[in-house]
């Protein structure tokens, strides 16, 4: 099999899953977006796991550790931003994203319209081009028992 050309179309896709445990004392802020409840995210911020892996830039403990406090209570959204701008570097374009949040409670759907915004603006692609939806656990596992929440993300990107 022959290596291809740089000059080969290429696409990529990569997927994301991550898990935090909800914590009193906490902003609930999903996909730039805060939302009205008596616990928050435990954790010390993420950013799109999905991307980087797409790109084959690693994980998200490479370019923001958990142990560079810079980072501490990052801004998710400022992080997505960083992001695309190394794809950008590398000559990435984020194609679309697909976004599944795994909750109990609180219930999300009025919130998922202005989290795909957020997504999209700051992946900077058009609005219909990111899917953002919801679900519970019919109350299994720690999501269903409300003690955390969980995202799964797909993502394609091509060369700009």
């Amino acid at each position: 099999m022959t290596e291809r050309s740089n000059n080969w179309p290429q696409f990529r896709v990569g997927c994301g899953y991550d898990v935090h445990k909800l914590a009193a004392g906490r902003k609930l802020i999903l996909c730039g977006v805060e939302l009205p409840y008596e616990l928050g995210l435990l954790g010390h911020s993420d950013a799109d796991v999905a991307l980087l892996g797409a790109a084959g830039l690693g994980d998200i403990g490479r370019h923001f550790p958990d142990t560079d406090m810079q980072f501490k209570d990052a801004d998710s959204m400022l992080l997505l931003r960083r992001v695309v701008k190394l794809l950008h570097e590398q000559g990435w374009l984020v194609n679309n994203a697909d976004v599944t949040i795994m909750a109990q409670q609180p219930k999300l759907a009025p919130y998922i319209e202005q989290m795909a915004v957020n997504i999209a603006r700051e992946m900077r692609i058009e609005r219909s081009a990111v899917n953002v939806k919801a679900t519970t656990t019919e109350k299994l596992g720690f999501v269903g028992r409300g003690e955390g929440m969980a995202s799964e993300d797909v993502v394609s990107i091509i060369r700009g």
